[in-house]
């Protein structure tokens, strides 16, 4: 950036270029080069995620829904009824009750779940702080783009006042022009 692209940003901002934050700084460029700074940041990060990523987070989406709950909960009362059954029946199941085996199964879905749903909720919460930087990228270039407004709201204001007070002076010449030949 030139020095009077750096005197517009540091002015509005009310710190110096090289004392800004990466992102203050990026919003001084784009508002002085009068670019766009807003983007789509939701295309942006599903192209950049992997295959592992988008497995965790589909894994997170039906670990975390009612379908997940419903199945799971017939495939538990099914497991139940099946070894009460065979146990009733054959007066020998494959996991009679307490049901260790299904236990085992329970704990080892469960061990490898969570970190997978964890996975997910580190992607998201990555995806989301990008989100509130850009929202915040945003925000400044708006706000400061509202200061350079009022700014030329206020020079126009003040060319408009130096016009009439030279109108009025004019006028009050012509006036006193005109008292002096009628007095004459």
């Amino acid at each position: 950036m030139t020095t009077r692209k750096h005197q517009i940003a540091e002015t509005l901002i009310g710190k110096h270029y090289d004392a800004m934050d990466a992102h203050t700084q990026r919003v001084a460029r784009h508002l002085t080069e009068r670019k766009h700074v807003s983007r789509n940041t939701a295309e942006v990060s599903e192209d950049s995620m992997t295959a592992a990523q988008r497995a965790a987070d589909a894994v997170a989406r039906f670990g975390g829904s009612w379908s997940f709950i419903f199945i799971f909960g017939l495939v538990l009362v099914a497991w139940v009824i099946l070894n009460s059954f065979i146990l009733l029946r054959y007066d020998r199941a494959f996991d009679p009750y307490p049901y260790i085996l299904l236990n085992l199964f329970l704990s080892m879905l469960a061990s490898i779940q969570a970190p997978i749903i964890l996975m997910s909720q580190n992607r998201q919460a990555e995806v989301d702080r990008k989100h509130a930087e850009h929202d915040y990228e945003v925000n400044l270039k708006a706000e400061l783009e509202i200061l350079l407004l009022h700014e030329k709201m206020d020079a126009l204001r003040e060319q408009q006042w130096q016009e009439l007070i030279q109108l009025q002076q004019q006028q009050m010449t012509l006036l006193e022009k005109l008292l002096t030949e009628k007095n004459q």
